[in-house]
């Protein structure tokens, strides 16, 4: 059984690249179920096993797209937006490609919204991009196509003086899921609409969660 225990943990997210090995250390494949451990003493940034307590904090340090819960335990130093422990369990993880897509396009299209409510007509170019992009994730348009509207979008958002709305639009034009859903996420909202933006990805992504999670925990 896992050594674990509520009163020793801090429920939180954590993201992998897409061939869901660590980062650093061993560089091991990381398994739902497990306990990854690491000696201390921690160091923020530097040494130890990370996480954060909301799901966008930890998605500006995402190396890819698949998202995992955790449970950091142990020794945990704390920070604004992340936590490092010398225990992080494995509850679940997913590949999340396509949520943080949408996350992504779901971020711009509220800041042009909001723009245009605000008596600020958008660009038809961001628009456009993100119609493009929707085709595109449902294999309706080619990747030429969506990098074409890409470079519109930028330019756009260049054109508008690097407007957040027009800047999220094309931030959500990207490629690379995790950066896209960051950048718009970014670029769309002040602080103080975080948390939001953390509610709709938090609910996004916990859509993913397997309805059976692996219970086989590391041996201490």
């Amino acid at each position: 059984m896992s050594d674990l225990t509520p009163a020793q943990t801090m429920l939180a997210w954590h993201w992998l690249a897409a061939n869901r090995r660590l980062q650093y250390g061993t560089r091991e494949v990381v398994e739902a179920g497990r306990t990854y451990r690491v000696e201390g003493p921690l160091a923020m940034c530097r040494r130890g096993l990370h996480a954060s307590r909301r799901a966008l904090d930890a998605l500006q340090y995402a190396p890819g797209p698949v998202v995992c819960r955790v449970r950091l335990a142990g020794t945990l130093l704390r920070a604004t937006d992340k936590s490092v422990a010398t225990k992080r369990h494995v509850l679940w993880l997913a590949d999340a490609t396509a949520v943080l897509h949408e996350f992504a396009l779901t971020v711009a299209t509220d800041a042009l919204a909001a723009a245009e409510a605000r008596g600020k007509p958008a660009d038809p170019r961001s628009w456009s991009a993100l119609a493009t992009k929707r085709r595109w994730l449902r294999g309706l348009a080619t990747d030429k196509a969506m990098a074409a509207a890409r470079d519109a979008a930028m330019a756009a958002a260049r054109d508008a003086a690097r407007d957040a709305a027009w800047a999220a639009a094309w931030a959500a034009a990207r490629a690379a899921a995790w950066d896209a859903a960051w950048d718009a996420a970014r670029a769309a909202a002040r602080a103080a609409a975080r948390a939001v933006q953390n509610t709709v990805l938090e609910t996004m992504v916990l859509a993913l969660e397997p309805a059976t999670k692996a219970t086989r925990c590391a041996t201490p």
